[in-house]
């Protein structure tokens, strides 16, 4: 996943606005006071923002750059409108409004988060969205990014700034710079409005998933856990009394929300009834008391729809809109896409519930398939048809030798060696973060870096899994300023005593998901900040280098490369590969459908009229299609969807799907010249390096595409990979 994306820009050329604002000083501005490292540029002071800090750094930040665009619309004026006078500029303001000032709170709101820091965020949002919206809306700006388009030195632009042009006048049009008195007054309120919201479903969604946890003090409640899990409830117990009183073998043991803790508990638990107790709390998270979504759910629905009437290009709803900077010519595309998968896999979903409601009677169940049971006998399941559960994988997983067989691909498909940082001059915000160099092959210069954040802290850290970018690439005259640094965050399992964290198969390959996304920010050969790495690439293409690691977890070689048992050191045996292999598909249908479910609700969301129906009847009227299971009457899903209300893929969760597409189309090239042939993958390797990862937005994604592979992706090959076809 991508965190949302704000803006990414570029800096100054123009010698007469940049010798003006080139020497600004920010060092009484604690946000803005940048920690400059030798060979990396500089980094954000994450260790030294307090909540107290966030309302006067973007205050004088703000007046620093309003005086900056209030310079910027003056030579336009004096000067007229040319390359330098317009795009250079204005992103060197975005890049220090999001990079340097923006990001970093928003960073530390999603992992190192206290009510303090959440308050003084949603205090100063209105003014950052405020001035954002000045950027955007500005008349002089647009007029001459329309001098550029249409005049003489057009056809002087290569094709990556002809792409800038064209993505900045998307954007200022989206952004409502055609309106005028009180539509765009109106406008402006609902951009703010949105920020907010989203902030406070984001916020509602960890309280709430904070105050719930389960302590067991019965063993027999816990027959047949793991004994990594029964270590990470006794760590949990002990970290949330602050005592030692608690130890793996006697308990206590505690059960919280995250993923790390939730999903074992269903994968294992015996006890039917207290899988059902905690799946009920968990589907019904923030939709209640304080903390209820629901009406943020329908306010924000209500503000995109307003949205959609206000602006002046006949847009019907949000999801027009939204597709309108898609990769995805239409809505209806879209749907087209969703039908044509859901007719595909539904049978297959089909099989796989009749397969599991056998297995399971077959071993005594004597009731008919809930949703918490699921996970259980799935895992059952598979333990009896593949030899395997995901538990007996987790010793061989070490989170280092993860890490390390995960680079060694790296270097082999890219060229690329990663080594670790251990400067303490780096800026953290929590001591489990590690930082990384990335050098080209046999040199000694860094070309990029990234923070890792791998584990869970439910605490103060929100779920899931992420990429965002800290800096973009910054070049002047030539030389390199600024190398790209990237954020990948994840909410592993944590270590636990003396050992190292071990990781489940779906921790590895969420891990291999945002390493591609790093990629493609860090490897990116733009200059121009606007279109360098994953900025200006288009939502639905965005997740193609994510996707596409993931498919080296199904190598052999890759898989076990990364392996050493945590015992005995063995590497992980062919044969148990092979188990892996064989599940690869394992209940493909259930998954696709999984995906089809969120991301159907999520476009009719944004293309019915609000008000039209009922929130929960609507769900309910999707599950009945994609769903084999009868809704819940308390399955609350969409007030923890934070996908679509709390982060960027509203009306574009399909995205998801799309990408997979290109990435099994483009993982099949691979497959074409032969996994093993060293030669021909790395050749492969450098071919999906110059264009995938290093043309970033300044080429559209098909044309990017098509430079790889050839040829335009077929839908069918994903079908085919899952085996649904």
């Amino acid at each position: 996943m991508l965190s949302s994306r704000l803006l990414r820009r570029r800096k100054f050329k123009t010698k007469l606005v940049q010798n003006k604002l080139k020497y600004r000083c920010y060092s009484s501005n604690v946000v803005l006071s940048q920690v400059k490292i030798d060979g990396i540029g500089t980094l954000p002071p994450f260790h030294k923002i307090a909540p107290t800090d966030v309302a006067p750094s973007v205050k004088s930040g703000l007046e620093e750059l309003s005086s900056n665009l209030d310079l910027v619309e003056s030579t336009l004026k004096t000067s007229g409108p040319n390359w330098d006078t317009v795009i250079s500029p204005i992103e060197s303001i975005e890049r220090k409004l999001v990079q340097h000032l923006w990001h970093p709170i928003q960073h530390l709101t999603s992992v190192s988060n206290t009510k303090e820091l959440s308050d003084a965020y949603s205090q100063v949002l209105d003014s950052l969205v405020a001035f954002n919206l000045r950027i955007e809306q500005n008349k002089d700006i647009y007029v001459g990014l329309n001098h550029l388009k249409n005049g003489a030195s057009w056809d002087s632009l290569n094709e990556s700034q002809k792409r800038i042009v064209d993505l900045k006048l998307r954007s200022a049009e989206l952004s409502g710079v055609g309106l005028e008195g009180q539509a765009k007054g109106e406008f402006n309120d609902i951009q703010k409005k949105l920020s907010q919201l989203s902030q406070t479903f984001q916020n509602n969604v960890l309280e709430s998933t904070k105050e719930y946890d389960l302590v067991i003090t019965n063993k027999e409640d816990l027959d047949g856990f793991p004994e990594s899990i029964l270590a990470l409830y006794s760590q949990s117990y002990n970290q949330s009394k602050d005592t030692t009183e608690s130890t793996p073998e006697n308990g206590p043991w505690r059960v919280t929300l995250d993923i790390p803790s939730f999903g074992p508990f269903l994968d294992y638990c015996k006890n039917r009834q207290m899988r059902e107790d905690i799946y009920r709390v968990y589907i019904s998270r923030a939709s209640s008391g304080e903390k209820d979504n629901v009406p943020i759910i329908l306010e924000i629905l209500h503000l995109r729809q307003k949205m959609s009437e206000i602006l002046p290009n006949d847009y019907k709803n949000y999801a027009e809109i939204s597709i309108a900077s898609k990769m995805a010519e239409s809505v209806e595309q879209v749907k087209e896409l969703a039908s044509y998968f859901l007719e595909k896999s539904y049978p297959h979903a089909q099989k796989d519930l009749q397969e599991l409601q056998a297995y399971a009677t077959s071993k005594g169940a004597d009731y008919n398939l809930r949703q918490w049971d699921i996970s259980y006998w799935v895992e059952q399941l598979k333990k009896d048809k593949f030899g395997y559960t995901q538990e007996d994988l987790r010793p061989y997983f070490q989170f280092p030798l993860v890490l390390e067989g995960l680079f060694t691909l790296a270097e082999k498909l890219f060229g690329i060696t990663v080594k670790q940082y251990d400067n303490k001059d780096i800026p953290k915000w929590d001591e489990s973060c590690i930082f990384f160099q990335v050098f080209n092959k046999g040199e000694t210069n860094p070309i990029a870096g990234f923070y890792l954040d791998p584990y869970s802290r439910p605490n103060n850290k929100s779920g899931g899994a992420w990429m965002s970018d800290v800096h973009t690439l910054q070049t002047e005259y030539n030389k390199v300023q600024q190398i790209p640094i990237a954020h990948i965050v994840c909410n592993g399992t944590p270590p636990t005593g003396d050992t190292p964290s071990l990781m489940t198969f779906n921790e590895v390959t969420t891990l291999f998901h945002e390493f591609g996304h790093a990629l493609q920010h860090m490897l990116t050969r733009e200059e121009n900040f606007s279109v360098s790495g994953i900025s200006g690439v288009e939502w639905d293409a965005v997740e193609l280098p994510s996707q596409f690691m993931e498919n080296w977890c199904y190598h052999k070689p890759t898989l076990q490369g990364l392996t050493k048992h945590v015992e005995t050191g063995e590497v992980m045996p062919d044969e148990l590969f092979d188990k892996i292999y064989a599940a690869k598909n394992f209940r493909a249908g259930s998954f696709i459908l999984r995906q089809l479910s969120f991301g159907i609700l999520d476009m009719e969301l944004h293309s019915r009229e609000p008000g039209s129906y009922d929130l929960v009847q609507l769900q309910t009227e999707i599950n009945e299609k994609t769903s084999l299971l009868p809704t819940l009457p308390e399955d609350r899903f969409l007030c923890s969807f934070q996908h679509i209300f709390g982060g960027g893929y509203a009306a574009g969760y399909y995205s998801y799907l799309w990408a997979e597409i290109l990435s099994a189309d483009a993982f099949e090239a691979f497959i074409e010249v032969g996994l093993e042939n060293d030669e021909k993958v790395s050749e492969l390797g450098k071919k999906f390096r110059d264009t995938i990862l290093s043309k970033g937005g300044g080429r559209d994604p098909m044309s990017v595409f098509v430079d790889f592979r050839g040829t335009k992706p077929s839908p069918d090959s994903l079908l085919k990979e899952k085996g649904l076809l």
